[in-house]
């Protein structure tokens, strides 16, 4: 398998920590999720987590909920996804993207088919939340075929076996669910973040991002000092709730949020 661009990203800078970005394809529009990775790029975004809408995203709360509400009431499909991606790489060929979804549109679509077009596209990762590591060994299999990274979650009561069994599967890096909940739930306690993330690489040499319940740059800036790098989701994704009628608006409160959280995570790496 080759380099991805998620493993280039992660070469680049030893103490550079990555910033994800996640934000919820077709909300409000695929044009406006296009123009939107666009200043998520120039904002500091290392990697783009892009949401694939579904009708019962169960690990997400409220937030996500409604984005996914609102792309499905436009008709948003994986295959269009995925072309928003291509349309992306006519000018970006460098930022690592990411699907992040629910296995029912990619089971639909079939598993070779999605890694042919994923791969066609320019995509650089998958993360399909409800498939169990005991059972993704086919799609893992057409997804390294074409180079992309399969990523899986774990999480704070994810026993070690199963810990072991995705460091040995998975590749691109570990998404570590920070706390027990949905997507946008609780406060994060760092300390034992930094003693989890310790704990996961104890099996695997792979990078650990952490996401879930990160707010703004504070939370971010603590969480990087011991993850490799940072997920934030719905605070964006709320941006475009209260904003997707104003783009002009939209894309400037989106450039100062998550260019508050890169500057603060830099800070933060110089001082330690």
């Amino acid at each position: 398998m080759t380099r991805s661009r998620i493993a280039a990203s992660f070469a680049k800078d030893a103490n550079r920590k990555l910033l994800v970005p996640y934000i919820t394809a077709g909300d409000p529009s695929l044009d406006i999720t296009l123009d939107l990775m666009h200043t998520l790029v120039k904002a500091g975004a290392d990697v783009i987590e892009l949401g694939i809408p579904f009708s019962d995203p169960m690990a997400d709360g409220p937030v996500i909920q409604a984005a996914c509400e609102r792309a499905l009431k436009n008709n948003v499909t994986l295959v269009q996804v995925m072309e928003t991606v291509k349309r992306f790489r006519q000018t970006n060929t460098e930022t690592a993207v990411v699907l992040m979804g629910y296995m029912n549109p990619v089971e639909i679509l079939g598993y070779k088919k999605f890694a042919e077009l994923a791969s066609d596209a320019g995509v650089d990762g998958a993360l399909t939340v409800d498939l169990p590591p005991e059972e993704a060994g086919e799609l893992v299999e057409e997804l390294n075929a074409k180079g992309i990274d399969s990523i899986f979650l774990l999480s704070p009561t994810t026993p070690d076996a199963r810990v072991k069994q995705v460091c040995e599967i998975g590749s691109g890096y570990i998404y570590y669910v920070s706390l027990k909940g949905v997507t946008g739930a609780a406060n994060i306690d760092t300390a034992e973040v930094a003693g989890k993330v310790s704990h996961i690489k104890s099996f695997a040499d792979i990078p650990v991002a952490v996401g879930f319940g990160i707010r703004d740059a504070a939370s971010a800036a603590a969480i990087s000092e011991s993850a490799d790098a940072v997920v934030v989701g719905s605070v964006l994704v709320s941006l475009v709730g209260e904003h997707g009628d104003n783009p002009e608006l939209l894309h400037e409160k989106m450039f100062e949020t998550v260019n508050g959280m890169r500057v603060a995570m830099d800070r933060a790496g110089e001082a330690s």
